[in-house]
């Protein structure tokens, strides 16, 4: 086949470039032809309503899996904590990059507190929201939509005490500001910190190119955490948290998984070390271990809250 340029199909948004960009540079290092080609989607144009009541799963994900299937860019690039864990048929999984930061955190205004009080706390996670009120009873959640750079501009605009944020987003794009703490008690979301790079299945040049771009320490883990996911939710939104990590030392893989109810009330948790070679079921077992210690109807109310 002649050589072709790999059209990189991103989110408009300066994060979303950043990520872009690495891949098409480190695209560009193995000798590859490429161009960006930026779309806007829903989750960026429909931000007076939270992400669970617009219905959609995958809302950043699907006017790039459109453009993919009509052949107007190659690959889309994304946050992989963003994308659904069943993908549309015909695009498959090329490549997922090095893990970043899998930490969330909160920026706040240079005084804490308010955590030994009152406070109000914003975030567009269902997760982050469930796993706040956990801890803090006493504070009021407010929803915060947008991009990173419009949250962090909604933040310093709002009496707000602070707001949740990925780590590593803030640290892609150099705007993770002084004050902050990090929430080393909160399990991140199943994938959270890596960057996903998907392309059509019959597209044999493009998938050739960017599995040279994938990092199989943060493949292994980002599927478990993603199959526990898929395996619990059932194609639900939901307050579920998931942190696998590979200790190289003694060749095992620790996992964290979690459940909440809406409020942060209930929590159903679990936590395995298992040898390496018991990864591919890892998410699976996990997550019905959970359902069956209560999940399942927990589940259930959050289905019936959320269609309220």
């Amino acid at each position: 086949m002649a050589e072709k340029t790999i059209r990189i199909g991103t989110r408009d948004s300066e994060l979303a470039l950043w990520q872009a960009h690495t891949v098409q540079n480190k695209l560009n290092d193995l000798g590859y032809k490429t161009e960006i080609v930026a779309v806007k989607s829903q989750g960026d144009i429909i931000l007076d309503k939270p992400l669970y009541e617009l219905g959609i799963t995958g809302i950043f994900t699907k006017t790039l899996d459109i453009a993919m299937i009509n052949g107007d860019v190659d690959i889309a690039v994304h946050s992989m904590k963003d994308v659904p864990t069943a993908l549309p048929n015909g695009i498959v999984q090329a490549a997922v990059l090095e893990r970043a930061n899998t930490l969330d955190i909160l920026v706040h205004k240079g005084n804490l507190d308010f955590l030994e009080s009152t406070g109000t706390i914003a975030t567009g996670s269902l997760r982050r929201q469930a796993q706040w009120l956990n801890k803090y009873p006493n504070h009021t959640v407010v929803d915060l939509r947008g991009n990173v750079n419009t949250r962090m501009q909604k933040l310093q605009k709002s009496d707000w005490n602070g707001a949740v944020f990925a780590a590593a987003g803030l640290e892609r794009i150099n705007i993770k500001p002084e004050d902050f703490i990090d929430l080393d008690w909160m399990i991140p979301a199943p994938a959270q910190g890596a960057m996903l790079v998907v392309a059509m299945a019959d597209d044999d040049y493009t998938l050739d190119a960017v599995s040279q771009l994938n990092d199989i320490e943060t493949e292994v883990c980002t599927y478990i955490e993603r199959q526990f996911l898929r395996t619990l939710e059932g194609g639900c939104t939901a307050p579920i948290g998931a942190l696998a990590k590979y200790n190289e030392d003694e060749d095992t893989i620790h996992f964290d998984g979690v459940l909440f109810s809406l409020d942060g009330k209930q929590k159903i948790e679990i936590n395995k070390v298992v040898d390496i070679s018991e990864w591919k079921k890892l998410g699976f077992y996990s997550a019905k271990e959970i359902l069956e210690n209560g999940g399942t109807e927990l589940m259930a109310a959050i289905k019936t809250n959320l269609k309220k």
